[in-house]
């Protein structure tokens, strides 16, 4: 029967949104009274797994629910009265209630904040069984607490096609919502919001496929991968044949997601209107969505250009160089590493010699426009700010995958067996990206999380006797290339010869609905292609025009990852940690990847690396010539040589791994700049080397580890501290300021977390010291820098690395209430230059000392003169409220929002700095 949906579909993606008030409480009632139909209550059956070796040991959660999908009624009852459809949140309270419940645990209690990931559900926990579509060769079992679907086959095809219908009974409407940001057509679907414009063109500007493109991709993934390329098309058709057949029966049977008739594609009364079916070209539309949002690293070339030019216009050449490095954070040797051990990892490293650099002239750079013949809404004024978010969303490198890992080597934990506490930070949405699901038939053993609509296999989760997760890496497979114009601005010299550019285009348009009550408006998005890759700017470079593209190595290869993901879930290849690594080397998009069994812990960076041609810098844009290309680069296929697995950051039984989106490993260069001194992966590392050098380690210990973290503000912890050492240099006798340093250091004492003085209270203990903090960053790092920088140059560097990113802060793609925080900021530029300045030893220190010039009592002037500044600025205007939050109220601010996708929503919790589904596994046996 019906699982959920959502509400007021995209047009609440990046800001919290109130209850849209298009039905009066009557009209709903009278709506309700003919909408709710009798359930049909299916058989209990046991269903249980005796290919499970974690020995009830492995925990997982997901909020906000496993179900995501709503009927019409449902959707009105919540809307009117609050109430939640089954299963739609009951894993989020667990989630939250960690927040104030992580210091009492114990390992019996795990489960109390979490579900338990055993394979199988006990007898007495089974809520119901069904063969879907009559079929006689699976069955979906469904537990009780959570209702997640538990998928067992008899055939391949009976099971893939199980995963489908399971996958459209709890997800339906946001897949279909996705398709359709995939191919850029999602005001045409869900209507013409200012945030559904900017999703759109966010994701269509990097990826303009046309379903030609699309069927390419699989095609190419299919015929080079021999008899597990011709498996994973045979899983995909049973997939989207489960998905077809749940529309079909959800539509004669009245109760699909209730969004389609509140977007207008369905009547409520005489049940006009379709679904439309899914095809195979939708998996890779949605696949390019999720690659793109957290698996593909690179990007910021001309960014970085223009921030190069400017620290050279400032100091000059030489100079401006070495400033612009030393901020750059290129391969600092304090920045926290994941292969700790000293092993170096080579890639995109500076050349002694750059060659085919293509820099702009100064200021020449414009970026290349999205939208044409904008009308109605789409000419607004909200839509003109929802696009140039978007465009510098997709054109930067900062590109928030977020998630972290904790793994420890049985060698330090009680047991002798590794303990991992991992996965993914995806956003909070309502439903969540992701769903959970286990997967049992031939060749298929697993259980975990997966992105809806394309949960044909696991992608992270368990399988009988290992767990596996992801972090965003972030390493540089996009490059940006010059090409000269020739003859008109569409046209560009391709190895000697004038080629004209291709025009690829969208069309949207959109009108009123239920759901979102935008005015009528239309546009028209635009994207000239060239070999190498989409146009994103145009400039002169040394007074010749170019068009400035970007090349990105999983570009026309969405589909490829499809192999790696097959084998991790196939208990026949993965048997331990070299398998692993092998099946993690078959994914193409940039991701860490941890693993964890009874006896061993792993890690492998995946991504397809280009290897570059000598000389080539790949922080900066180069010329589009021969010379300067990928190393055996066809454009046809967007193929190259690639670097080998071995020149990948890997380890095996490493004593502990960490990973919050840090460095990798020594040599080894990320994109996103900030891997400096101070980054949240020091919040892992520090309470994982202590638990570490302690030994003893526990399921227990490294889930307050990972807890404990998860409410500490990074700037408190790792910087505050300093500054106070400047501030106190000298006896404070500022009444204001002294009282604000006797705050923020007993905040600092306490532990610099940002906790509720009690569970539920949403008030935080420290309140004031955190609301001095959260006024006195930005101020203080303007007043630290811009100076010394000049505002030319300190602006182009606040355009590559953001000055903070605090709980409360609208950052991101998804905008303010997001938890994920301190991924991106200046934390270790303020504390190489604070450090410098009090004389401690500081390595890979910056070019010059700025605050106050170097001088200690100058930059004790500022920090005190702008921290008197911050302690009088009242709650209200650091906290200003949104549509959620009134003015001034911190907890508010800081709280997380499950963003509706549709028409459930749900209340808001306190913030926590954690991954969105996570793990807790300690395997006790092995096959």
């Amino acid at each position: 029967m019906p699982r959920r949906t959502v509400r007021t579909t995209l047009d609440r993606l990046r800001t919290p949104g109130r209850v849209t008030g298009f039905l009066k409480s009557a009209s709903i009632c009278v709506l309700i009274a003919g909408l709710l139909s009798p359930l049909t209550q299916a058989t209990a059956t046991a269903a249980t797994a005796s290919n499970d070796y974690c020995g009830g040991q492995c925990s997982d959660i997901l909020p906000p629910g496993e179900n995501g999908n709503a009927t019409l009624a449902q959707i009105l009852l919540n809307q009117a009265f609050g109430t939640q459809p089954s299963h739609a949140e009951d894993q989020l309270g667990p989630y939250a209630n960690l927040a104030t419940g992580y210091s009492g645990l114990t390992d019996a209690k795990i489960n109390t904040f979490f579900n338990d990931a055993s394979f199988g559900v006990p007898s007495d926990q089974v809520a119901s069984t069904e063969s879907p579509a009559g079929r006689s060769d699976v069955t979906i079992v469904r537990d009780k607490k959570a209702g997640i679907p538990h998928i067992t086959g008899t055939t391949r095809y009976g099971t893939e096609f199980g995963a489908g219908y399971a996958a459209a009974e709890d997800r339906l409407w946001l897949m279909d919502v996705f398709r359709h940001v995939g191919r850029g057509q999602l005001t045409t679907f869900a209507g013409g919001a200012a945030s559904n414009q900017g999703l759109e063109q966010e994701f269509y500007r990097n990826a303009p496929y046309s379903e030609a493109d699309l069927q390419a991709q699989i095609d190419n993934a299919v015929a080079n991968n021999g008899a597990r390329g011709q498996q994973a098309l045979a899983d995909a058709n049973a997939y989207l044949a489960g998905i077809n057949a749940y529309i079909d029966a959800s539509d004669s049977g009245r109760y699909f997601p209730g969004e389609y008739v509140l977007t207008g594609h369905k009547d409520s009364i005489t049940n006009a209107g379709t679904i439309d079916h899914f095809k195979i070209t939708d998996l890779v539309a949605l696949g390019a969505v999720i690659g793109s949002l957290f698996g593909a690293g690179g990007g910021g070339e001309v960014n970085n250009a223009i921030s190069l030019i400017a620290a050279q216009s400032k100091y000059g050449v030489a100079q401006g160089t070495k400033v612009w490095e030393s901020f750059r954070e290129r391969n600092d040797p304090e920045a926290v590493l994941t292969v700790h051990n000293g092993e170096s990892f080579p890639y995109a490293t500076k050349p002694a010699d750059a060659q085919g650099e293509a820099l702009p002239d100064t200021g020449s750079v414009t970026t290349e426009p999205l939208v044409y013949d904008a009308t109605g809404t789409g000419a607004s004024q909200s839509a003109t700010a929802a696009s140039q978010t978007a465009t510098t969303t997709a054109l930067s490198s900062a590109r928030r995958g977020m998630s972290n890992a904790l793994v420890v080597s049985g060698k330090y934990t009680a047991s002798g067996h590794p303990i991992a506490v991992f996965g993914p930070q995806t956003g909070y949405f309502a439903p969540q990206l992701l769903m959970l699901q286990e997967i049992q038939g031939p060749g298929i053993s697993a259980r975990g999380a997966s992105f809806a609509g394309l949960s044909m296999y696991v992608e992270l989760g368990r399988g009988q006797d290992y767990s596996w997760s992801a972090t965003t890496s972030g390493q540089d497979i996009i490059d940006t290339y010059a090409v000269e114009l020739c003859q008109d601005d569409y046209h560009y010299l391709y190895h000697g010869t004038c080629t004209a550019m291709d025009k690829v285009e969208q069309t949207n348009s959109w009108k009123p609905t239920t759901a979102d009550g935008t005015a009528a408006g239309s546009y028209t998005m635009r994207v000239w292609k060239t070999k190498y890759g989409p146009v994103e700017y145009r400039a002169t470079v040394g007074g010749k025009k170019v068009a400035y593209t970007t090349l990105r190595s999983s570009y026309m290869h969405e589909a490829d990852s499809i192999i790696g993901f097959q084998m991790l879930n196939d208990p026949d290849y993965v048997k331990g940690p070299k398998d692993f690594q092998s099946a993690a080397q078959h994914i193409n998009y940039t991701f860490n990847w941890f693993y964890a069994d009874s006896s061993h812990t792993a890690y492998y960076n995946s991504g397809d690396n280009p290897v570059r041609a000598s000389g080539v810098d790949a922080e900066f844009p180069v010329w589009g010539q021969s010379a300067y290309e990928w190393k055996n680069w066809n454009p046809t296929t967007n193929t190259a040589d690639y670097t080998p697995a071995s020149a990948h950051p890997n380890s095996v039984d490493q004593d502990y791994y960490v990973s919050w989106n840090n460095k990798q490993a020594l040599d080894y260069t990320t994109a996103p700049w900030g891997d400096g001194s101070v980054h949240r992966g020091n919040l892992l590392e520090d309470r994982v080397k202590k638990l570490v050098a302690a030994g003893g380690v526990t399921r227990t210990k490294l889930v307050q580890a990972m807890a404990d973290a998860a409410l500490a503000d990074l700037r408190a912890e790792d910087v505050l501290p300093k500054l106070l050492k400047v501030v106190n240099s000298s006896t404070v006798t500022d009444s204001t300021v002294a009282d604000a340093v006797s705050k923020l250091q007993a905040w600092v004492s306490a532990g610099a977390k940002r906790t509720e003085t009690s569970a539920g209270s949403k008030k935080y203990a420290d309140a004031d010291a955190i609301r001095i903090l959260d006024a006195w960053w930005p101020l203080l790092v303007k007043a630290e820098f811009q100076p010394g920088l000049g505002s030319d140059l300190y602006t182009a560097i606040t355009n590559n690395l953001p000055i903070d990113e605090s709980p409360s802060a609208a950052h991101g793609p998804t905008g303010s209430h997001a938890g994920s925080s301190f991924q991106y900021g200046w934390w270790s530029y303020v504390d190489k230059d604070i450090r410098a300045v009090l004389g401690e030893s500081v390595q890979g220190p910056l070019a010059d000392k700025y605050c106050g010039g170097g001088s200690l009592s100058s930059c004790r002037d500022i920090l005190m003169s702008t921290l008197k500044t911050a302690a009088g600025t009242s709650a209200s205007t650091v906290y200003p409220g949104d549509s959620l939050c009134s003015a001034g109220d911190q907890w508010c601010a800081d709280s997380i929002v499950q963003r509706t996708l549709g028409g459930i929503k749900h209340g808001n919790i306190s913030w926590q700095n954690r991954p969105t589904f996570q793990q807790v596994v300690e395997y006790t046996s092995h096959r």
